[in-house]
């Protein structure tokens, strides 16, 4: 496919636009590595559900009941309530339930009840749910969940002084408090007396059962073990095709981790996935990240099939073999530092298939194992997905976006000129370094920030990759051209933590993703703390952020910085909570109702998610496959039914 046919952007709707990727590189890979991906392929999609039904309890259930109207529908498809459904269903596709992926409220449907009632009572009983006599039924027990607001407003609630397991709408927990929650699991911590501490709670929901606390066990046979069995089917063929003895230990070891639910052997999957080095491709599956869970214990599934992009790996290869001089040229405190940085690894990768919590939008880097005593003694892998990065900034060009927020032409100019390369640079330095380096002091729980973990370890990661973008030991090691080149990111981190993220939180609401609190923590306050480095300035009644001083802003990322990874490093949990509530939370509605004004002009969508590659074996006569065919012509909506089983 040549690169001026191949369209990068794709269908939008409400706030979301969809976007494709290609597989670059694919053709040339071996017919076993081509196996090897489609195997496990399909072992990230055979997930699907399952975060689906983490992110909510009616959520499998609204899906399929839409999804029945969305194709047994014989009225007029015309009709706005039609319409309307069919938003709200792709909507609910992208989040993998009712509440937004980001700001984690609940949709509001613009479909009438009725007008739902009336299209399921038309449609045929063999597309019922299993276990339930009529689409009556089935309605009237979704209808508060999708109609009333006050029935599960939020996904992820992470407002200060609220019990945060009871309004969230997630479904980790049942019948249970926070309170019971943390007691539970300090419980668990205690009792422990090895090596290695897992991570409890990850990969189990916990609930009430006549008065006892009981944990539900992800695995083959207990909770989505359907699901996990299906995974474990594709893993086994992927294991017959892999590349190396080290891949099939791997698999072995997750088989193992899916069966039997332990999290002592998941740490050894951990161990042993992160060492596996030799092989070009690679993927992620399982109960990883916390964002999803308001306490930060519960890890929700994903999938991510990915090759080395083995030309732009030399990048992130230059920075991990100096991650040992980052480490010690580090602003914070020498006791927070690692003496001995292990095992720090760093690829540039295409990413083959997208499933999960990582499906439709998906992470730009990652960098795991999560756990901290895995990275302190073995190291981490971490990857920056190139193909997904590219397609953003394709699909981004010309958009107007920069003439209407940067300043003026002269730093537009430098960000035209640095930008892609810093936004990359940043990336790298934030997954492959910031979230690997420093050291919690001894004895310190790793769990000791609770709802505030995330957010702190995010912003960690970011002021690591920002005060590192300006040194000079970039422009030595040849990854920036010269000592101009961090201001393009400089002067972009701080228009989006100040001003354009906005364009993402509704009016009236606070900042609630752990992310997007990373990014105001460490704008606003730099711009606090500044005494004038940075401003907000009016030109022509439009604000706009002014950095006075590049050189002093580094300072304050590097003081920022230090105090970051010394509220981690000592779990100082009250300082942690007033720094975020202080800088990270609030919007000024002023700037948040001209920077929606202004953006809405530009008629851009706010998301971007992706449309993932369709591949299919070809066989020869014996049946025997001879190559995996990949096709980007796929539609959305086609695509969501199709691994519905609807299609």
């Amino acid at each position: 496919m040549k690169e001026e046919k191949f369209e990068y952007a794709d269908e939008r709707f409400a706030d979301i636009q969809m976007l494709r990727y290609r597989l670059d590189g694919f053709e040339q890979l071996t017919l076993q590595q081509k196996k090897y991906i489609y195997y496990l392929a399909e072992a990230t999609l055979a997930g699907r559900d399952i975060v689906t039904d983490q992110f909510g309890k009616y959520n499998l259930l609204i899906r399929h009941t839409l999804e029945a109207v969305y194709t047994g529908f014989e009225g007029d498809r015309e009709l706005d309530d039609f319409q309307a459904m069919t938003v709200y269903l792709k909507r609910l596709w992208f989040s993998n339930g009712i509440h937004h992926h980001y700001g984690c409220e609940k949709f509001v449907p613009e479909f009438s009840e009725q007008w739902l009632r009336e299209a399921a009572a038309s449609l045929p009983a063999d597309r019922l749910p299993e276990g339930y006599v009529s689409w009556e039924a089935v309605v009237g027990e979704i209808a508060p969940v999708v109609f009333d607001p006050t029935v599960q407003p939020k996904r992820v609630n992470q407002a200060d002084g609220d019990d945060l397991v009871l309004t969230s709408a997630c479904n980790y927990y049942e019948g249970v408090t926070q309170q019971e929650v943390e007691e539970f699991y300090a419980r668990q911590k205690a009792d422990y007396k090895g090596d290695g501490q897992p991570s409890f709670g990850l990969n189990s929901k916990l609930v009430k059962r006549r008065g006892h606390l009981e944990e539900l066990r992800y695995t083959a046979n207990g909770l989505y073990g359907e699901h996990i069995r299906r995974i474990i089917g594709w893993l086994g063929k992927a294991r017959e095709v892999a590349e190396n003895d080290r891949q099939r230990r791997v698999i072995d070891l997750l088989i193992d981790y899916y069966e039997t639910g332990d999290l002592q052997r998941f740490d050894e999957y951990s161990i042993e996935w992160l060492q596996e080095q030799d092989g070009q491709v690679d993927f992620i599956n399982g109960f990883i990240e916390v964002y999803g869970d308001p306490l930060g214990l519960k890890g929700s599934w994903e999938g991510i099939v990915e090759y080395k992009d083995l030309e732009a790996t030399r990048r992130t290869q230059t920075i991990a073999g100096n991650a040992q001089w980052f480490e010690d040229h580090s602003p914070v405190d020498p006791r927070f530092r690692k003496p001995q940085v292990k095992g720090v690894t760093a690829n540039v990768i295409c990413a083959a298939m997208l499933g999960g919590d990582e499906y439709p939008a998906s992470a730009i880097g990652i960098n795991l194992p999560n756990a901290d005593w895995i990275r302190a003694q073995y190291g981490s892998k971490s990857v920056t997905i190139g193909n997904l990065t590219d397609a953003y900034k394709k699909a981004a060009r010309g958009n107007g976006f920069d003439e209407e927020f940067v300043i003026d032409e002269p730093t537009r100019q430098l960000i035209e000129r640095y930008g892609d390369l810093c936004d990359d640079l940043h990336t790298d330095l934030h997954e492959c370094l910031g979230h690997g380096s420093g050291q919690l002091l001894p004895g310190v729980d790793p769990d000791s920030l609770k709802a505030y973990g995330s957010t702190n370890e995010e912003a960690r990661a970011d002021l690591f990759g920002l005060y590192y973008l300006a040194d000079e030991k970039l422009v030595e090691l040849g990854l920036v051209p010269d000592a101009e080149a961090y201001k393009s990111q400089y002067y972009h981190y701080m228009m989006n933590g100040l001003m354009t993220q906005l364009v993402r939180i509704k009016p009236g609401h606070q900042i609630e993703e752990s992310h997007m609190r990373n990014r105001a923590l460490i704008a606003h306050w730099a711009l606090e703390n500044g005494n004038g480095v940075v401003e907000l300035v009016k030109r022509n009644g439009k604000t706009f952020v002014q950095i006075n001083d590049y050189e002093a802003l580094r300072g304050l990322f590097a003081r920022l910085l230090a105090e970051v990874q010394r509220i981690k490093s000592e779990g100082d949990y009250e300082a942690a909570r007033q720094l975020v509530e202080r800088y990270a939370v609030s919007v000024d509605p002023e700037i948040h109702a001209e920077v929606l004004s202004r953006y809405e002009r530009l008629n851009l969508a706010p998301y971007k998610g992706f449309i993932n590659p369709r591949m299919t074996p070809v066989c020869d006569e014996a049946g025997e496959i001879i190559d995996i065919s990949v096709d980007y012509t796929e539609g959305y909506a086609e695509q969501m039914m199709r691994y519905s089983g609807n299609a």
